[in-house]
């Protein structure tokens, strides 16, 4: 059976330890947490950790097969990983700057790679209590609360204006500059991988990112936004890719369900982006 489809069989499974990993981050949200600061000084919870640990236990049961790499777990040197053809990719807490604000827009995302490319993908909202799923091939799926999966599909462009997203937490004059380059458009602010979901289901058309994301930002996002017809790529439009390097970096990139909402085009201005500060 080839990966694509035993990934597709076991989106019950993993799912649910999605789900559990939420519960357990709300019972944090609800309580006086403490924040540290890793060393790139981005913020660092329990609810970071314990998501972790439900998740890379969940997985390792399920499929012993494929490793785990995770946000909270990146110690696995190059020379070991770059011989990987298949494993898990995930961010226990994706937007842990949402969490500690308390506005809702955090995520837990898991993702299945395989020859640098997300194949599966799932992201669940547990404030909002919103799930999504994905897999190349098949399609993207969403649902709320405990109402039935509905199938998404990217807005295409037409003569409404593009919705376009921007980060709460990241911004600087060099992406208005990039936006701008856009023409006419609508603009919403939202938090975490919610921007690949947003898309993904024909609510906003475009994100762009200049600042720093690394691999488990956009993994499970990816995979959602394809498989409901979108894209995600570098500025000169390649597709972005997995484990192709010894930094877990991104490139700069830029989310699109529709490609003529972009111009030919796009300039990149001089200077620094955002940082993780």
């Amino acid at each position: 059976m080839r990966t694509i489809e035993l990934a597709g069989d076991l989106y019950p499974e993993v799912l649910a330890l999605a789900r559990l990993a939420g519960e357990r981050i709300l019972e944090i949200y609800q309580m006086d947490f403490a924040i540290e600061k890793k060393a790139d000084r981005s913020p660092l919870t329990l609810a970071d950790l314990e998501a972790h640990r439900i998740l890379k236990a969940g997985l390792s049961t399920l499929s012993p097969r494929w490793p785990v790499l995770s946000e909270e777990d990146t110690a696995i040197p190059w020379q070991e990983r770059r011989n990987w053809p298949c494993y898990w990719l995930i961010d226990p807490l994706d937007g842990t700057r949402e969490f500690v604000k308390r506005n809702g827009e955090f995520t837990v995302n898991v993702a299945l790679v395989e020859h640098g490319k997300a194949i599966f993908g799932v992201i669940h909202a547990p404030v909002l209590e919103e799930s999504y799923f994905g897999l190349l091939g098949v399609g993207a799926f969403s649902a709320r609360h405990t109402n039935p999966w509905r199938r998404l599909c990217c807005r295409p462009a037409g003569h409404a204006m593009p919705r376009v997203l921007a980060s709460r937490s990241h911004s600087d004059t060099r992406l208005e500059h990039f936006i701008e380059q856009l023409g006419p458009h609508e603009r919403l602010g939202l938090g975490s991988s919610l921007k690949f979901a947003r898309i993904a289901a024909g609510e906003a058309d475009v994100y762009v990112r200049l600042g720093p994301t690394s691999e488990w930002d956009t993994a499970a996002g990816q995979c959602i936004l394809e498989a409901a017809g979108g894209s995600v790529t570098t500025l000169d439009f390649k597709r972005l890719q997995y484990n192709q390097k010894p930094s877990l970096y991104n490139p700069f990139f830029i989310a699109f369900g529709d490609r003529k909402f972009l111009p030919d085009q796009l300039e990149l201005a001089p200077g620094p982006g955002p940082s993780r500060r």
